[in-house]
Order: structure tokens, then sequence, then C-alpha cells
């Protein structure tokens, strides 16, 4: 399956400095070449990750311009915090009356054993791909309809649940966020693992057909001698001479590009990169062609001086797995049909490397508990790992986290929760109290879950692709918003419902964008459903709205203004908070 996923202004699928842009970071493979310690051909891998933009660590978010603005923003908030202590200190005598904080922490301890048995409950996944790969049920149809029960009574418990407890709107939205964040990673890890055993099976019938056309040519291993022989020729018309040795650290003839701290390299033989060549060109110019015009978009100083900078791994030893069957060189053109089609599916089941992990072998509970702790909600047979846990990098966010979280509960406090209107006051002026800190809250919010709490369980769990969101602060429109506030959820809403229904039900691209956009505008209004115990629809109104704006935005007269188009994405951002918190406690 495609896991590389181009963004929309970018006009090429391969970058100009002979980089393979992945969903995990860019892959450099150089040429064939020949250094003077070794006649054998090779070429160089390099992977450079991707990072977060606030991280401080990011080359490219340190050198930018407005780089101060971002250091303005924290200095402005926490002046503006102790201005609001001080003034509450004065009129009460106290900085904050803390009634918020008695409703949020009411029932934590079931609170928190109902998310640990929600959270164990996910592991049923592992019996259900074991039964897959021991063959005892298939995917379709047994193993889809039993995936979908499961998921299904796993919300719908955790949902009822909330409604027994009669738990205040935090509680009952935290557990339901957390049980379609868990149902998401279920369903990535159940389709990835069903749709392998499918290709697993439909790769032995290959197999098996690929021995018996080479019967009529003289068995297996007399097709393997002439295929070897042919590659061998094809070898040594492409290779590349070059006048390095390993022992001054020799480059590829045709070098490599500066790479970003934390990029790292390793040697592979020739057949190998070029397997890998040929499938990273494939699979990026794939998603380039599903993604050029896909209706979510276009488908939805360091923290401390001593922290030192994540290292990445790649294996130093050649990935022969995923190298092509060698009768894909057969003199015989079906004989050699066959092989690339098996090479093709063998490509599919292994993963890109460092480890390059083979299906089934990545069932199994440690797997599945790895994949739990990474903050990603699309499954893959293996992520970029960096080397080892930093643990101030750990600590910084740490502290970040419940820093932020502090100011949150301020602004949260003082200026929401008491200019939060009834139905008889003035829904204008409630309207003009809330813009302003809904705001606030807003970009603290995202800054706890996507930069300290993503990127502090990525470093716990080795995760090296720290790309949780892009500048969705300067989207011109609607759909550039959905598709990069939020990386993981898009990741999961393009692997799992935008691409199925063009592919599995023949969908356009525009029908398959409202399916997208239905689904997620359900499952918003699910959760103030639970949250606000009202059947309103409003949320689900706004988001349906969406779709005319992003085809308004589509017009060129207005796409081409990019300021005017800024301007009123932040104007619609101001409005639909407020907007919304008025609509569902008033009305």
């Amino acid at each position: 399956m495609a896991s590389a996923c181009l963004r929309e202004d970018r006009p090429l699928p391969r970058r100009a400095d002979e980089g393979f842009e992945t969903s995990t970071g860019t892959l450099y493979v150089s040429k064939p070449y020949r250094s003077k310690s070794s006649k054998k051909l090779r070429a160089l891998i390099t992977f450079a990750p991707r990072k977060s933009v606030f991280d401080i660590g990011n080359e490219t978010s340190i050198t930018n311009e407005f780089r101060g603005f971002f250091s303005l923003f924290w200095i402005s908030i926490f002046i503006f915090t102790i201005q609001t202590y001080v003034r509450s200190i004065e009129a009460s005598g106290r900085p904050l009356n803390l009634h918020f904080a008695t409703m949020f922490s009411q029932d934590a301890i079931t609170l928190a054993l109902s998310d640990a048995v929600l959270v164990l409950s996910t592991g049923l996944c592992v019996p259900f791909a074991i039964m897959l790969k021991k063959g005892r049920i298939q995917y379709y149809w047994t193993g889809l309809i039993l995936q979908h029960v499961i998921q299904s009574v796993i919300l719908f418990s955790a949902i009822t649940w909330t409604f027994n407890r009669k738990w205040p709107w935090v509680q009952s939205g935290f557990l339901t966020l957390h049980s379609l964040v868990m149902i998401m990673k279920m369903h990535s890890y159940a389709t990835m693992n069903g749709h392998l055993q499918i290709v697993h099976n439909h790769s032995k019938c290959v197999f098996s057909q690929l021995q018996e056309a080479t019967k009529p040519v003289g068995g297996w291993e007399k097709a393997l001698d002439d295929a070897k022989t042919r590659q061998a020729e094809q070898d040594l018309a492409n290779a590349i001479p070059a006048s390095y040795t390993d022992s001054t650290h020799s480059t590829p003839a045709n070098g490599t590009p500066s790479l970003p701290e934390g990029s790292s390299s390793s040697y592979v033989d020739a057949s190998t990169a070029n397997a890998l060549r040929k499938r990273l060109a494939a699979v990026v110019a794939q998603s380039y062609r599903s993604g050029a015009s896909e209706g979510m978009g276009n488908a939805d100083a360091e923290a401390s001086q001593n922290s030192e900078p994540a290292t990445f791994v790649v294996s130093n030893e050649p990935p022969q797995t995923i190298a092509p069957h060698p009768l894909v060189n057969h003199p015989n053109n079906e004989i050699a049909a066959l092989a690339k089609e098996y090479s093709e599916l063998q490509t599919e089941l292994t993963s890109m490397g460092p480890q390059y992990v083979t299906w089934p072998n990545n069932i199994s509970w440690k797997n599945f508990a790895v994949y739990q702790l990474i903050p990603t909600l699309v499954y893959e047979l293996e992520y970029p790992r960096t080397e080892r846990i930093r643990p101030l990098y750990v600590f910084e966010k740490t502290v970040a986290t419940f820093g932020t979280f502090a100011l949150l509960y301020s602004v949260t406090e003082s200026f929401i929760l008491p200019y939060t209107p009834t139905a008889d006051e003035s829904f204008a002026r409630a309207l003009l109290d809330l813009a302003l800190p809904f705001m606030i809250a807003y970009l603290l919010l995202f800054y706890i879950i996507f930069e300290c709490i993503c990127n502090g369980f990525a470093e716990l769990s080795y995760f090296a692709d720290r790309q949780f969101y892009e500048d969705w602060w300067n989207s011109t429109s609607w759909d550039e918003f959905s598709r990069k506030w939020n990386k993981p959820v898009h990741g999961f809403l393009l692997r799992h419902v935008y691409a199925p229904t063009i592919l599995s039900y023949r969908l356009s691209k525009t029908s398959a964008m409202l399916v997208t956009f239905l689904l997620s505008a359900c499952v918003h209004e699910l959760v103030m459903v639970v949250v606000t115990r009202k059947i309103r629809m409003y949320l689900f109104l706004l988001q349906i709205v969406q779709i005319p704006m992003i085809l308004i935005s589509r017009i060129p007269a207005i796409k081409q203004n990019k300021l005017m188009g800024n301007v009123t994405f932040w104007l619609g951002l101001y409005a639909g908070f407020p907007l919304l918190c008025v609509a569902y406690v008033a009305y």
C-alpha cells in the first residue's frame, strides 16, 4: 500500500535533488558505483527524517524570519496570566477559584480505570491478527465483519459508560475522544493485516505458477542461472566507475545533497538499490496522481543547552528482502512477468526499512504494544526509528505540557466559564466576549496535544517522524486547514476512508470527498452529543458547510488572493468556537 503522501503545492512528485518524499521523511538512493576497495557494485541510501515545526531542533524553524513572534506569543501569554492572577487576588484573595478543577477531577479514579480498560481492550487485535496469520479466518468476509463488530462494541460500551456515570463534559469528552482514537488505531491495524493476508495468499499462488513456468525451459535451477547471467550483463552496463575509497569516507559518483542533522546512511547492493529506487518512484508517482486533485486537501533555543539531537538508524546490512526475484531478468517473457508480479507482491509485504519486516513476522504482542505507544493512527509494518531516548527532551515536553495546561486552565477558568451565556442573554455579546478566549484556548490545546504529548510519546517509542502538523496558520482555505492541522487524523481518513471509497466502491474523487466529510461530520457531532447530552446537529452543519466554502475557495479569482483567503480563514476560526459554545449551551 502506498505510504507516501504529497502536498498540494508540490509541483513534482520527486525532489530536484533526487530525493523521494515519503510519509516519514526523505529517502535518497544513489546510483550503483564501485569504490577502489571493492569491485562489488553498491549504492548509498540516506534517510532524512521530519521534525515538527515548533521543534527547536528543526533547522528550518530556527532560521525562519518570524521565529521571534513565537517567543513573543509565550511571553505575552505569561504576562497576561500573571496579570489575571494579580487582579483575582486583589478581588477575592486567591488567584483562581478552582471551581473548574473540582469539576474535571470528579470521579478521576474511575475515569483512569475506565481508560485503562479501554486501552487494554484494543489488545483483541492481536488474536485477530494471529488468526489471519495462521489462516484460521479469511479477511474477506469473516475477518472484516468480526473487525467491525469488535470496534462497534468497544465504542458503544465507552459511550454508554459515560452516560451511566453521568460525568461532566470534560470526563465524557475525554473518554469519547480517546475511544475514537483507539478505534481508529484498531481499524488501521486490522485492515492492514487483513489486506496483507490477501496479498500473501496471492503471492503464494503466483509463486506456484512461476515454478510451473520454469519446467519447459530446463527447470528452476537452470532458469535461475540464465537470469543471473543476464543480470550480470545489465549490471556491468549500468556500472558507474568511481575513484573513492571506504577509508576516506567515499561518496557515490553522483554525490548526495546536503542533508539536515539527524540523517543517516547505509550501503546496499546494486540490485537492492535499483529495486528500491523503482519502488519509491512508483509509490511517489501513485501518491502524486491520487493526491493532485483529492478533495480532502486535495483529499482533510534548545529546551536545554545539554539536549542532544536524535540519531536515526539505518541498518548497515544489505536489505536483501526487497531485492526483486532473480527471474525478473529471465529471457522468457512469461517467466519474467510472473517473477515481476511476485516481486511486487513481496515488496508490498515488506516494509521500506531499516529492518525490512515482512508480513506476517510483524504480528506479535510487542509489535502491537509499540504501535499503541507511537503517536500515529495509520499502521505500518515498520516506522522510522530513533536510536535512543533523550531524557532532557522528554523532560522538556513534560514541563511544557503541564506549564501550557496551567495557562489553558487559567484562560478557561477566568475568561470562558464566567462568560458562558444562557438563553436570555445577548447572543452577539456572548460571541464577542468568548471569541478571543476560545482562540487562545484552542492554540494552547493544539500545542499541548501535537507539540508536547505527540512528541513526548514519539520520543519514548523511538518514533522518528515528528511531523504531526504543518503550517495550518497560513491556510487560505478550509481544505488546506483540514489537511495540515491534524496530520494523524488526515492520514487515517486518506488511507482508510477516502482511498477505499474510490478503489472499492468506484466513486469519483468528489463523491469520495463528500463521503469523507460526511463521516467526519458525524463523528464530530457524536462527540458533541456525548458532551452536551443534546442532539442539535450544529457542529454537523458547520462541517458540511465547509464543502461549498472549499469549492468557492477554488475559484481562480479567490484562490489567487492568498491574503484574503488567510484573513477569511482566521475570521471563520475566530467565529466558529464561540458560536458552537453559545449554540450548544444556550440553545
